[in-house]
């Protein structure tokens, strides 16, 4: 017989003896080594192969972070025509969102799992495989291709600068090291890019400093825009807003950075360093970028800053732009791969990050040599990504705080019929109604460079979708997490079903040793 224990429901669900574990490594403490290649993916990370402190997550997220597409949101906040403190204010409160990203990563200690793993929880064994794991693949291959992209001409750009003419084709090759550089680290994995972290994260903040220098010197603070009417004037602000908040929840991938830190680890503290990571620098060069558009056009940043910059100063500037585009890639790179596996194929991780990152260079390069005009509809996507990831991130967010942050990582990674979060017919259906829900609303309140969504055309250009999204999400995801079977009925709740789990398969065990009994 087995032993059962009364499920509460907020409980975590019993350690899984029967999971699925066949993607990880056995125990061992160098499956997670600086200069070695990552051996676990999206299986659970034992207690004995846990290290690190939290601290280390704010290199790491601030060396994906020190990026010059934050100087360009920036920019774009004066495109827009908005006075240069209204614009300062917009980028404060969109980035706000970064302790949302915090909050996401203290389900990794608790659960030794990546967040692919975690949405299990949220949306089920197979529903989790298409607005987890398929949403993250497809919008992570989305950020390579722009990294990619960015880097590349950034690449080419200082080539040119410094006298080197490239034969025909050449340019190919620059983007193939540039993806390579892109793809290699993230191939390596968690250790390595923590080991890497600070040394990036120093190098472009270097930079970044030497340019706030040349920026604030030429700034004109005494800058106004022509004023626009009342409700232009709403719908430019909450169109920046909406611009400046697509970044933090893009990163709904906390906990792949944090879940080989001990179990007993500070939430609090693990919560803070993450969101300050990514909070700090987009706010700083975010302000760089606002100052910059009161004296250039910011409308290609890349070419313009020459302006106000001396000419020594141009190429370390470019350089900047490859290098801060290849380490946002490292991390894109490694959550895009941590996806791919949720998506239920048996490829190690290093694999993963191979097979997407190859995609994404294809997609680059299509888009960079062939048809170079369909860039501006990639741009148009991405702004749309927010109508999705807003809801994503607020259901995830919302399922931490009504779990209590309880989590069993053995039973997440265990993918058969039947298993903890198998829910009904692998789905968990409040996540999913949530989701299709909340997005289908934000879409039509989007305005983007391709689409305007009805609503917001209804509200003079009025984008609403990052802020409606993610409360909708959140509010119906808990109002129907709460009124769910699962949730209403003890017996139903994850934790029975993996006690009913192990009664099964103690059954069919019992069941064959009499079989063999009777045969012998």
């Amino acid at each position: 017989m087995s032993n059962t224990t009364t499920a509460t429901p907020d409980a975590a669900a019993t350690p899984h003896p029967h999971a699925n574990t066949s993607a990880g490594p056995v125990a061992d403490a160098t499956t997670d080594r600086a200069g070695h290649v990552e051996t676990h993916g999206a299986d659970f990370i034992p207690e004995n192969e846990r290290h690190g402190t939290p601290r280390e997550l704010f290199w790491v997220w601030m060396s994906a972070n020190v990026i010059y597409l934050y100087f360009v949101v920036g920019g774009v906040l004066m495109l827009l025509g908005l006075p240069i403190w209204e614009a300062l204010l917009i980028t404060v409160l969109g980035n706000v969102w970064w302790a949302a990203v915090g909050l996401l990563a203290i389900s990794g200690p608790v659960s030794g799992t990546p967040s692919v793993a975690i949405m299990r929880a949220m949306f089920g064994i197979r529903g989790s495989r298409v607005f987890g794991a398929g949403l993250g693949v497809a919008i992570g291959i989305f950020y390579e291709i722009i990294n990619i992209a960015f880097a590349t001409l950034a690449a080419l750009a200082l080539v040119a600068q410094i006298g080197i003419v490239l034969p025909a084709g050449a340019e190919w090759g620059v983007l193939v090291v540039v993806a390579a550089l892109s793809f290699v680290i993230g191939i390596y994995g968690h250790a390595t890019i923590l080991k890497l972290a600070p040394y990036f994260s120093a190098a472009l903040a270097v930079v970044f400093i030497v340019l706030a220098v040349f920026v604030f010197g030429a700034a004109d603070f005494s800058y106004s825009p022509a004023p626009l009417e009342p409700g232009e004037h709403w719908a430019m602000l909450l169109l920046g807003f909406a611009i400046v908040a697509s970044s933090p929840l893009s990163w709904g991938t906390g906990a792949d950075y944090a879940r080989y830190l001990p179990t007993d680890v500070s939430k609090r503290k693990v919560a803070t360093w993450t969101a300050l990571g990514g909070f700090i620098p987009a706010i700083v060069i975010g302000t760089l970028g606002v100052v910059a558009g009161t004296a250039i056009d910011m409308t290609d940043p890349q070419l313009t800053i020459a302006e106000i910059v001396p000419a020594w100063f141009t190429p370390v500037f470019l350089a900047m732009i490859v290098l801060s585009s290849i380490t946002n890639n490292v991390l894109v790179a490694y959550s895009t791969g941590l996806y791919a596996q949720g998506l239920g194929f048996r490829m190690p991780r290093s694999l993963t990050v191979v097979v997407t990152g190859a995609a994404a260079t294809a997609a680059a390069a299509w888009l960079l040599f062939i048809a170079p005009s369909f860039l501006d509809a990639l741009n148009s996507s991405l702004e749309l990504a927010v109508t999705v990831l807003g809801p994503l991130v607020a259901v995830y967010a919302v399922d931490i705080m009504l779990r209590r942050n309880r989590y069993d990582g053995r039973a997440l990674t265990d993918e058969r019929r039947g298993s903890p979060f198998w829910y009904r017919g692998g789905v968990f259906w409040p996540g999913v109604i949530a989701m299709v829900g909340a997005t289908t609303t934000a879409v039509l309140m989007a305005n983007t460079t391709l689409y305007v969504g009805p609503i917001a055309e209804a509200l003079g250009g009025a984008d609403l979708s990052a802020i409606v999204g993610p409360l909708l999400a959140g509010g119906l995801y808990a109002a129907l997490w709460l009124t769910t079977k699962p949730y209403r009925d003890p017996a139903a709740r994850p934790a029975a079903s993996a006690h009913r789990t192990v009664d099964r398969t103690a059954v069919d065990h019992a069941a064959i040793d009499r079989t063999q009994e009777v045969s012998a």
